[in-house]
């Protein structure tokens, strides 16, 4: 086991830093994935791409509000599962820690969550829903719309404002 997971780690430390050099270069590794936007097109909806290839939408919500969600080109492979990912900030820390109270009331979220849960990112409490990279027009609307709605109520429920 220790022969597959130290080449593994390796690989995975090194793949940033290739990605960088590479972007460095000229040669930008990140590609937008053509069948996303497809899916977005026929969706009507507008859409932005950002440098990592990942599609950036904003969408006005309840009571004058927006929310921003992330639709990634990448996908993750985990035995024979291709998942994309669908993310959508719900609440930003002025520090590197979670008050005990937010991190809390996240998790209990996550276990109530239909589709999705909460995690990290930096000082950026995301809520990320997996699906197949494969799924259908459909199927991506609804995870947008529960990105969306569950990333909009706890922003709001947690900070009182429109920030994210």
């Amino acid at each position: 086991m220790k022969r597959i997971l130290l080449p593994a780690l390796l690989i995975a430390l090194a793949t940033p830093a290739m990605a960088a050099a590479a972007n460095a270069a000229g040669n930008s590794t990140a590609k937008a994935d053509a069948a996303i936007g497809r899916h977005l097109d026929k969706l009507g909806y507008t859409y932005e791409v950002d440098e990592d290839g990942d599609y950036q939408m904003v969408f006005d919500v309840e009571g004058d509000r927006t929310q921003i969600v992330y639709v990634r080109s990448a996908v993750e492979d985990f035995g024979t599962h291709n998942i994309r990912e669908i993310w959508s900030p719900g609440y930003t820390s002025k520090s590197k820690q979670f008050p005990a109270e937010v991190a809390n009331r996240l998790l209990e979220d996550s276990q109530d969550a239909k589709m999705g849960g909460w995690v990290k990112q930096d000082t950026t409490a995301m809520f990320v829903v997996k699906i197949d990279a494969d799924a259908s027009t459909e199927q991506l609307s609804d995870a947008i719309d529960a990105a969306i709605r569950t990333a909009d109520a706890m922003e709001l429920e947690l900070t009182k404002k429109d920030d994210l």
